[in-house]
């Protein structure tokens, strides 16, 4: 489903350039969950911009669906869910959720019983009548992913939509995600800095490098599905995919520390 050969992205010219991704290679099937770790800076929101279309690779193409992806077109199927809710405060729960399918102009009754079965899903039954103000921080980021969903996406590629929410109302929201996936069988890259919350959630786990950034590790997630999110943690499955991921991981960041310790220095 997404095809990553020989990305790279470079920033600058001459001796002001800078590599931020080396040469990323990386295959994704139909239907898998995959997330994507590494140190601060090596490009993994980069990756899923670039996969959307909103950035161009400096070498290398990248594939959806087997479509190269072309600079500022999103591609088909696709959806994106960003770290910061994207709900409009102007606009209640329900339409909110149905905007994305009133921009192409589905008739009204299919809107609605599309809205509806997303609150069911979602746990949201009753709250479409709400307005923004009037929900908590996991409620609006329930209602995003939710706006992406309404418009059926293949692919859905999500940027750290975790990252500001407290630890109950974040695995509440794995529980969510995970049985939305097992339902609708989307293929889904997770940016994140949580490794907990990639092995939770994921088929496979990958390592970027510090930059300039290649795949470091591609790790298989050996715990079967269906997980139980708030038990998960405490399996010896889950420790062995930790420290199998974490022996590589600790190691990037231990380079990547090293690496801006030198560029400090260089600069004063």
């Amino acid at each position: 489903m997404i095809e990553l050969r020989g990305i790279g992205k470079s920033y600058g010219s001459g001796r002001e350039r800078i590599t931020a991704i080396g040469s990323v290679d990386l295959t994704i099937g139909a239907g898998e969950f995959v997330s994507i770790v590494g140190p601060s800076g090596c490009g993994k929101s980069t990756i899923l911009n670039m996969i959307a279309g909103f950035l161009p690779p400096t070498a290398g193409q990248i594939r959806v669906n087997g479509k190269p992806v072309v600079e500022g077109r999103v591609p088909e199927g696709l959806g994106y869910i960003f770290q910061k809710d994207t709900v409009l405060p102007w606009l209640d729960v329900a339409k909110n959720i149905g905007l994305g399918l009133r921009y192409r102009g589905r008739p009204k009754a299919e809107i609605d019983a599309k809205v509806t079965d997303l609150l069911n899903m979602a746990g949201l039954a009753g709250y479409g009548g709400l307005f923004p103000h009037q929900l908590s921080g996991g409620m609006r980021q329930r209602v995003s992913l939710l706006m992406t969903l309404a418009c059926d996406p293949k692919v859905l590629l999500l940027d750290e939509p975790f990252g500001a929410l407290d630890t109950h109302t974040k695995i509440v929201l794995h529980k969510e995600l995970l049985e939305i996936w097992r339902r609708l069988g989307q293929t889904i890259v997770l940016v994140t800095h949580d490794l907990d919350e990639a092995i939770t959630l994921s088929n496979r786990v990958v390592v970027l490098s510090s930059p300039p950034s290649r795949v470091a590790l591609d790790h298989e997630v050996t715990i079967p599905h269906p997980r139980d999110v708030f038990s998960v943690r405490e399996s010896d499955a889950f420790s062995r995919n930790f420290q199998a991921v974490w022996h590589v991981l600790g190691e990037e960041f231990r380079r990547n520390q090293a690496f801006d310790h030198v560029a400090h220095r260089s600069a004063a």
